[in-house]
């Protein structure tokens, strides 16, 4: 999701949920503790040179209860991060804390904002030797030939 997707989207909203992959949901007292603008220059393992730049925003689930983030308050904080920090309209990336910090892209169903798991991909599979897929042949949907050899048949 992009930054102008979120805007849109707390613009028709009363309240902010953010549900988890599997189904639960942070904490309704969390804060947005920073929105910000991360860039990451890096080489993939076939040599080339990329850059990516995404909007990070952190949850944190705090101890003070009675907390809620309303729809206009995060408009109104991923405004001052734009016009301060001067970011424009990349995708959205969420920091969470269960365990460990995760990292998640964002999705929306309609009602509440989702957290969706990243994967890690090969960016440069051609330079890899990363095999293909072989396609997966049950064997009871191989054709059966008459001219094959069959036990006591004589042939072998």
């Amino acid at each position: 999701m992009k930054l102008s997707e979120i805007k849109k989207q707390l613009a028709t909203l009363e309240n902010v949920t953010f549900q988890l992959p599997n189904g639960t949901y942070v904490p309704e007292h969390f804060h947005v503790t920073e929105v910000g603008l991360i860039t990451k220059n890096f080489i993939d393992c076939g040599g080339k040179v990329r850059k990516e730049t995404v909007v990070n925003f952190q949850l944190w689930d705090a101890n003070d209860f009675e907390h809620r983030l309303k729809p206009k308050k995060l408009l109104d904080i991923i405004e001052l991060s734009e016009k301060i920090l001067g970011i424009e309209d990349n995708e959205i990336e969420v920091e969470y804390q269960a365990g460990t910090i995760g990292k998640y892209d964002l999705g929306f169903n309609g009602t509440d904002f989702v957290l969706l798991n990243k994967l890690t991909a090969c960016l440069a599979e051609d330079a890899c030797c990363i095999p293909e897929s072989k396609q997966k042949v049950t064997l009871s949907e191989i054709p059966v030939q008459n001219n094959s050899c069959t036990p006591g048949g004589g042939c072998c």
